[in-house]
């Protein structure tokens, strides 16, 4: 499970915002929210006829593998970079 979030937005003209979000807090803030998602997903499943456990065991291998990836955005000229580990 990643453990830390970084955020650097680069503005033109302005100093670089940069944000370390550590993740165990934020999901154990927004836990209910995650378990009422989840609750949702294992009704979509049902609805459309997915495998509950797979569905569940591919979303955590997806999730498991997001530490160590970077995100570059750009747009116009800001740029966001979005860093896991």
């Amino acid at each position: 499970m990643p453990q830390l979030v970084t955020v650097k937005v680069d503005r033109p003209g302005h100093r670089p915002i940069r944000l370390w979000v550590p993740v165990l807090p934020v999901v154990l803030l927004l836990f209910p929210v995650v378990v009422l998602v989840a609750l949702a997903a294992i009704v979509a499943c049902l609805v459309f006829r997915i495998g509950a456990v797979r569905a569940l065991g591919a979303g955590w291998r997806v999730i498991s593998a997001l530490p160590g990836a970077r995100f570059d955005i750009e747009q116009g000229r800001t740029a966001v970079l979005v860093a896991i580990r």
